[in-house]
């Protein structure tokens, strides 16, 4: 949820405010409740109370941007199918043969156009940018050599898991990946 959000809520609250729907107690309370929401839930009890049982939305929402450091889960949505393969198409690329060039087209294609299909796509791409380097740091060492059918094993598994949370309007972190690209 962005300040944008709770700026349009807080907008609605001092117009109705200045129709004198509320007193300054009432107001202070739905302000402070707008400025300190954390999700969107948190917006539609006051607009509820601003404008009865069929609340006015504040407008269209945001998509909302970035998975964060922990205790920052946000849910980004797709808007079109399109844009949900697009970013399967992101996950599972890689597969094909392409690695990290899959993920990079894709991000280059759709990623200026949704924020959904960048964030998948980014995230593949970092993890398949992470793989190529364990792979060539692991291919100096005996043991290394021993571990990168496992570290590829798990990369398919991944990638593949991954696809499929994009298909389904999920949001996915590869584990242990370097995150180079933004």
């Amino acid at each position: 949820m962005s300040n944008q959000d709770r700026e349009q809520v807080v907008e609605h609250v001092k117009a109705a405010y200045a129709e004198g729907r509320f007193d300054k107690l009432e107001f202070d309370d739905r302000l402070e409740r707008a400025m300190t929401a954390r999700v969107h839930g948190d917006l539609m009890p006051i607009m509820h109370e601003l404008y009865g049982s069929r609340p006015v939305a504040p407008a269209a929402y945001p998509p909302v941007t970035g998975w964060g450091a922990p205790g920052h889960h946000h849910h980004m949505r797709a808007d079109t199918a399109g844009e949900r393969l697009g970013a399967a198409a992101a996950h599972l690329l890689p597969l094909t043969g392409l690695l990290a060039i899959g993920p990079l087209i894709m991000l280059l294609a759709g990623g200026k156009t949704s924020p959904y299909i960048r964030k998948h796509a980014v995230e593949a791409l970092n993890f398949q940018l992470t793989l190529l380097g364990a792979t060539v740091l692991l291919a100096i060492t005996f043991v290394g050599v021993v571990l990168m059918p496992v570290l590829w094993i798990g990369g398919v598994i991944l990638s593949v898991v991954g696809g499929l949370a994009a298909l389904g309007e999920g949001g996915f972190r590869y584990p242990l990946t370097l995150r180079l690209v933004k």
